[in-house]
């Protein structure tokens, strides 16, 4: 057991490192490849935060796991908009300007609706999988046909700001991206294993060890990020750090594990795990959109989002418990 938890330690902290090391190197090599920044800010740094959850998860599902794919998978969502933003809109309140993020809000919603309706018959198959995955590059495309209009977006700005930041020679960013890529894959590994090993031995679910540990380790990127812009006062980028991660985690990691193994899923997951995603979501929506005047997350809605968080992984931890 004590190998197992320095294992998933390590794992996490590895993990964590090499995602950021992965998302400068691939960010600075895509602006040297002349990539729009509003571009890289959709596509890019959105896919950089959710590479830790599409390895971990899967590595899981390769090893049979599939608990602890579809758990890291909806458990990070819910870390992303209750965690993470909470935590943020109390630090600062985020005001939303962007015109893509408020159209990836909608859709963030629609998708959600989607990956409910295939949990209704208890099973992620290939056939949902490859669904997933058609809807994910779809959005790819989407979001390529807008990041190439380049219409001038708040968004853009922010992450222009951040590239000139970060800006690097291209040797070492190539350095740095095959070095963040071969670091996750390591760390995803041992980070499985050690998580794998301690639900075993605590008689724990995978899918509970999913949506708290592994969960909450593999969002840790955003959580710095989201932090780190807010303080700049990028707050397009804090809010799309997590609507971006969110797509890619219901989409594409869910999609990726579902196509290497197909997934028996729980009752619960829908009717517990999804529910409080899509209420999270929805609740993201209405209070982001701005129905009633600016689009703004204020210090309230921050620590009405950390409750809920922190309501939910009691509840989880009650179940433990009391089985």
């Amino acid at each position: 057991m004590l190998y197992s938890l320095i294992a998933v330690i390590a794992g996490l902290a590895i993990l964590v490192w090499s995602a950021d090391r992965f998302i400068d190197g691939a960010s600075a090599t895509a602006k040297h490849a002349g990539m729009p920044p509003l571009l890289i800010g959709m596509v890019i740094i959105g896919f950089g935060t959710s590479a830790p959850e599409m390895v971990v998860s899967a590595f899981a599902a390769l090893q049979g796991n599939p608990g602890l794919a579809l758990g890291n998978a909806y458990g990070s969502n819910i870390t992303n908009i209750a965690l993470i933003l909470g935590v943020t809109a109390l630090l600062s309140p985020i005001a939303v300007h962007s015109q893509v993020l408020r159209k990836e809000l909608p859709l963030l919603a629609l998708i959600t609706l989607l990956a409910g309706y295939q949990l209704i018959d208890g099973a992620i198959s290939r056939n949902d999988a490859w669904v997933l995955l058609a809807v994910f590059f779809a959005l790819m495309g989407w979001s390529i046909v807008q990041g190439m209009r380049k219409p001038h977006d708040s968004l853009e700005d922010d992450v222009e700001e951040k590239l000139d930041i970060a800006d690097m020679p291209l040797p070492k960013a190539l350095m740095w991206l095959v070095i963040g890529l071969i670091l996750l894959v390591a760390s995803s590994r041992l980070l499985v294993w050690g998580a794998v090993s301690i639900a075993q031995g605590l008689g724990v679910s995978d899918l509970i060890i999913g949506l708290t540990v592994v969960a909450v380790g593999t969002s840790l990127p955003e959580l710095a990020s989201s932090i780190a812009a807010v303080r700049k006062r990028e707050h397009d980028l804090a809010l799309g750090n997590v609507l971006g991660s969110n797509l890619f985690n219901t989409l594409a990691v869910v999609g990726i594990a579902g196509a290497i193994h197909p997934m028996q899923v729980q009752p619960e997951v829908l009717y517990r795990d999804w529910m409080v995603m899509a209420a999270l979501t929805i609740a993201l929506f209405v209070l982001s959109y701005g129905f009633r005047g600016a689009s703004r997350l204020n210090r309230p809605e921050g620590g009405f989002l950390l409750a809920c968080y922190i309501g939910y992984t009691a509840f989880l931890v009650m179940q433990v418990i009391r089985a």
